[in-house]
């Protein structure tokens, strides 16, 4: 698991184009699931481009502070093997 802000933007950046699942405290204990692609990533954000047959909106951007404090859980589904988790 990252540990600092800069791990986790590294990690994302190497990730860049591929799927993945996104578990996001909705409050109130309400868990959002979203699935879609990492698109982009900036100095204090990254955003997930959603499918569009699941969601209302195109895409969703979260800060690295929230990977880090575990309001939002990343997985990364590889073709053909294991997922690889970032949270």
């Amino acid at each position: 698991m990252p540990k600092t802000l800069a791990d986790i933007k590294k990690a994302l950046d190497v990730n860049l184009g591929k799927r993945l699942l996104l578990k996001a405290n909705g409050g109130r204990r309400k868990t959002i699931e979203r699935s879609g692609v990492l698109t982009e990533t900036y100095p204090s954000i990254f955003i997930v481009e959603l499918d569009q047959d699941e969601n209302a909106f195109e895409r969703v951007s979260y800060s690295y502070t929230d990977v880090l404090t575990e309001a939002v859980e990343l997985t990364f589904i590889e073709e053909g093997s294991e997922a690889a988790s970032v949270s």
